[in-house]
């Protein structure tokens, strides 16, 4: 069973004053990674979904435009502590549920979510509205650790699911269904070593068959 949002509020809600603490040595190599080879261009427009603690916000060109999204009150304010530190002026934040971004079609250049999809309640609706606020052709970047494909780690995956689903995600998402259910054009999909735990998505918008 899927976390509901107000429980990914509070968890979230809960870790944000430590959360740099505990993930950052983790999570911080891929991020920088995706947004290094994103091939943002002067005046792009990129949408951050969940971008948390704003541990990415550092990264992006002073030439583009970032905005960063998030469902916890308590994560945007320490992303928000990011910008006044770094003196970082191209960032809005902004507290939204990213199943309903209130966006338009086509606002953003690039779509980028890291360590979220396998938060969400619903993944597919959020994939979906990455792609309706994403122009086509756009990256849809997505970094994150799914379900293993072979069948021994799987069943691990889904063993420990129920335990990591009270920290706050789950491990037992499958990286090909997803794919499947949201009619995403993933143009590559690789793990930065062997024994990474998560892997980096890169697919192309094809604003074809929305997901409903």
């Amino acid at each position: 069973m899927a976390l509901q949002t107000e429980e990914i509020k509070k968890i979230y809600g809960g870790y944000s004053g430590a959360y740099d603490f505990i993930f950052k040595g983790f999570f911080y190599p891929r991020i920088k990674h995706a947004i290094e080879t994103m091939h943002i261009k002067p005046g792009d427009r990129i949408l951050d979904v969940g971008v948390g603690t704003g541990l990415s916000l550092p990264l992006f060109p002073d030439y583009c435009n970032v905005t960063g999204v998030d469902l916890s009150a308590g994560m945007l304010k320490e992303a928000r502590k990011k910008l006044d530190k770094h003196g970082i002026k191209n960032v809005t934040l902004l507290e939204m549920d990213a199943s309903n971004l209130a966006f338009g079609d086509d606002s953003f250049d690039h779509v980028i979510s890291t360590h979220v999809i396998s938060v969400v309640p619903d993944p597919v609706k959020v994939i979906a509205e990455m792609k309706r606020v994403c122009k086509k052709k756009g990256n849809i970047v997505l970094v994150n650790h799914f379900q293993s494909p072979n069948k021994y780690l799987a069943k691990f995956d889904e063993l420990i699911s129920p335990l990591t689903k009270k920290m706050g995600w789950r491990t037992d998402l499958s990286l090909e269904k997803l794919i499947r259910d949201t009619n995403l054009d993933v143009r590559s999909q690789y793990k930065m070593n062997k024994i990474d735990l998560w892997k980096v998505v890169w697919a192309v918008n094809n604003k074809g068959n929305r997901a409903a």
